[in-house]
């Protein structure tokens, strides 16, 4: 038993980790991906999403009876009976068997995550390679170094984030040192998912795309020492001014009176003011995008 269990170690050790978190506007579900075809979340049922980590033949045969178990279930009581807990209990009993019986254990991590009506109401389990499960709180990580990423996003997670604050939590703890050598991601080398609160029946939801791009640049910090398009630096002097200290020689500034002339209050026309520069067009941002909604066709990804 301690050979199997080292064994299936090693090898979902290998892979990159996955990262589950609530923010205030559902769950969001977070994996290092570059297959568009094959993966890593999907989704169970209505409110259920999945997420695996480990060999793909062997979580997506997880996935499909999984799914297969929620539509039964739905069918023969109710499909408020359908339950991530249900799901991960089975799912437990299943990974279990496979442990204890067959002679190769299965090399997967799962987690299963529901979307409640409120935060308090929200439900993440955590199913091993052996068939135990956790309640994770809050968020997870899990799959290869699962100790330093949960450890860097519990340094930045927090109740109640936006779902940008919370895809920027989930990208640092994806990035940090010893999962794997990839510091910075694109967005072809993701794959990101959210069970969304406020949408009725079918809540998984994928993002991609425009709307994948936006988040990714907000993630990042901007860099500093560079003026926004559209202002001028304080330092500089608009066109068109000339500075009160720059007076050319052998005329009279505008606080003196000049010989024979009279008074700027008698001549009856207001000096002129320096003309002002020309605004700048605002900056343009990206044009907004759409997210594909989830099928729950997909599998997962290779290692």
């Amino acid at each position: 038993m301690r050979d199997k269990a080292d064994y299936a170690r090693k090898g979902i050790a290998r892979g990159r980790s996955c990262v589950a978190l609530q923010y205030a506007g559902g769950i969001l579900l977070v994996a290092p991906n570059p297959s568009s075809a094959l993966h890593k979340i999907s989704e169970i049922y209505d409110r259920i999403g999945f997420a695996a980590v480990g060999r793909y033949n062997e979580y997506e045969n997880l996935r499909k009876a999984g799914v297969t178990y929620a539509d039964i279930t739905g069918y023969q009581f109710d499909r408020h009976d359908v339950t991530a807990r249900g799901i991960a209990n089975w799912y437990a009993q299943t990974l279990g068997t496979i442990f204890t019986e067959s002679p190769k254990p299965f090399e997967v991590e799962i987690v299963v995550a529901e979307v409640g009506a409120s935060p308090a109401d929200d439900q993440i389990y955590r199913i091993t390679f052996d068939g135990s499960v956790t309640d994770e709180p809050g968020f997870v990580a899990f799959g290869g170094q699962a100790d330093q990423v949960s450890a860097a996003l519990k340094e930045h997670y927090s109740d109640d984030m936006s779902l940008s604050e919370a895809f920027a939590a989930a990208l640092r703890a994806l990035s940090a040192p010893g999962n794997g050598e990839r510091t910075e991601f694109a967005a072809a080398q993701l794959e990101v998912a959210i069970l969304d609160r406020a949408r009725d029946h079918r809540t998984f939801r994928r993002i991609r795309a425009a709307r994948l791009e936006e988040l990714l640049a907000e993630a990042r910090p901007a860099p500093t020492g560079e003026t926004p398009a559209g202002e001028t630096p304080a330092s500089d002097t608009s066109a068109g001014e000339t500075s009160a200290s720059d007076t050319p020689a052998g005329e009279t500034s505008a606080g003196d009176s000049s010989a024979g002339d009279s008074s700027a209050g008698s001549s009856g026309s207001p000096p002129s003011s320096p003309s002002s520069p020309p605004d700048s067009d605002p900056p343009t941002g990206p044009a907004p995008g759409g997210s594909d909604r989830g099928t729950g066709l997909g599998g997962g990804s290779p290692l």
